[in-house]
C-alpha cells in the first residue's frame, strides 16, 4: 500500500510538473524552434557532456584511492551504469547500483564505496554553489533590464544561504571522517534498544561508511577533489550553454551557472529521469532571466534534456547487457541490497 501511495504521488508530481512546463505550448511552435536549432552547436553540447561523465569516473577514482587501487574503466562503467539506472528506475537506484557494482569488482567495501558518493554529492553542491555565487557577484543588473533588482537581491541572498549550507555540510562530513572508530563505539551504543547482532551490523556500517570519507582526512587530496569538480561542472554548464546558443537563446557564459543552479534543484524532483522538474527549472531560468520566449525554451529544454539523459543510458544499457544486469535484477539491488553487503556477495550472476 505504501508502495501504491508513493508511485501515485511521484506520478501527481511529474504530471503537474509537465502541465506547467506546457501550459502555454504551441507544439507546432516548439517542433519550429526545433527544426531551426543549429546543429554543430547542438553536436558540441552531446560531446561534452559526453566528456563529464569520464570527468565524473576521473574524480570518483581520485576519492576511491585511500581506499585501494580501482581501474578507470571500472569506475567509468559504473557510473554510467548508475546514471542510467537513475534514469530508468525509480527512488535514484543508480546511487545504490553505482559503489555496489564497483566495490564487487574491486573488492572494496561497499558501505564505504557508498560513503564516496555522498562526498561526491557534497563536492557537487559545494562547486555549483560557487560557480553561482561568481555569476552574482560578476553580474551586472543593467545586463538582465526586464528583472526586478529586488528579486535579483533575493537570487543573491539564496546562494548565500545555500553556499552556507553546503560549507557546514562538508565540515560535518570532515568532522565525522576523522574519527570512524569513534563514531563505530558510538554506534554500538544502539544494543541498548536492539539486538546484539543487529547492533555490530549497524557499527560496522557506520565506520566502513565513515572510512570512505578517507580522503577528507587529507585536506590535500580533499582540495585536489575540489579542483577536479571545477571542470566537471564547467563542462556541464557549457553543455547548457551551447544548446541554449543552438536554439539562439543568447547569454554570456557565466549565465549559465544560474541555468545550471535551477536545474540542479529541478533534478531533485523525484521524478523518473527528472522529467518535469528538469524541463520546468531550465524554462523558468532562461524566461525569467534572459528573456526566451516560451515556445523556444520549451523546444531547448525538451533537446537538453535529451542531450543529458539519453546517451548515458543507451550506453549503460550496453554496460548493463555486458555485466549480465537486467533492469528487474538492478531493481532489486537498489531496494533489497544494502550498500554493507557481505564482501563475498556477487553483484552480477554471469551467463555460463
Amino acid at each position: 500500500m505504501r508502495s501504491r501511495i508513493r508511485t501515485a504521488l511521484i506520478f501527481l508530481l511529474t504530471f503537474g510538473l509537465l502541465a506547467f512546463f506546457l501550459r502555454h505550448a504551441d507544439m507546432a511552435a516548439v517542433w519550429g524552434e526545433t527544426r531551426r536549432a543549429r546543429p554543430l552547436l547542438l553536436l558540441g553540447a552531446v560531446a561534452i557532456t559526453a566528456m563529464t561523465y569520464a570527468l565524473r569516473a576521473f574524480r570518483w577514482q581520485y576519492l576511491l584511492a585511500p581506499l585501494g587501487a580501482v581501474r578507470f574503466s571500472t569506475a567509468f562503467r559504473a557510473t554510467v551504469i548508475g546514471f542510467a539506472a537513475t534514469f530508468l528506475l525509480p527512488a535514484r537506484a543508480g546511487e545504490v547500483i553505482r559503489p555496489y557494482l564497483l566495490a564487487r569488482r574491486e573488492g572494496l567495501p561497499a558501505s564505504a564505496a557508498f560513503a564516496t558518493i555522498i562526498l561526491e554529492r557534497l563536492l557537487d553542491l559545494v562547486t555549483v554553489l560557487g560557480l553561482f555565487t561568481v555569476f552574482v557577484l560578476t553580474l551586472d543588473p543593467a545586463s538582465l533590464p526586464g528583472v526586478d533588482p529586488a528579486y535579483l537581491a533575493r537570487v543573491k541572498l539564496g546562494g548565500v544561504l545555500a553556499g552556507a549550507a553546503a560549507g557546514g555540510g562538508l565540515l560535518v562530513a570532515f568532522v565525522a571522517a576523522g574519527h570512524p572508530e569513534r563514531l563505530g563505539r558510538w554506534a554500538l551504543q544502539v544494543e541498548r534498544v536492539l539486538p546484539e547482532r543487529l547492533a555490530r551490523t549497524i557499527a560496522q556500517f557506520v565506520e566502513s561508511f565513515t572510512q570512505g570519507l578517507a580522503v577528507m582526512r587529507q585536506p590535500g587530496r580533499l582540495f585536489v577533489s575540489l579542483v577536479l569538480s571545477v571542470p566537471l561542472w564547467l563542462s556541464i554548464a557549457a553543455g547548457i550553454w551551447l544548446t541554449s546558443l543552438a536554439f539562439h537563446i543568447t547569454f554570456a557564459y557565466m549565465g549559465s551557472f544560474l541555468v545550471m543552479t535551477l536545474l540542479v534543484v529541478g533534478v531533485a524532483m523525484p521524478t523518473p529521469g527528472a522529467v518535469g522538474g528538469f524541463h520546468a527549472a531550465y524554462q523558468i531560468g532562461v524566461q525569467t532571466f534572459f528573456g526566451a520566449p516560451d515556445d523556444r525554451a520549451i523546444g531547448a529544454a525538451i533537446v537538453l534534456h535529451a542531450i543529458s539523459f539519453l546517451p548515458v543510458t543507451a550506453l549503460g544499457i550496453v554496460f548493463m547487457a555486458r555485466e549480465g544486469l537486467t533492469l528487474a535484477r538492478a531493481r532489486t539491488l537498489a531496494t533489497d541490497s544494502p550498500p554493507a553487503a557481505p564482501p563475498g556477495d556477487s553483484l552480477v550472476r554471469h551467463p555460463r
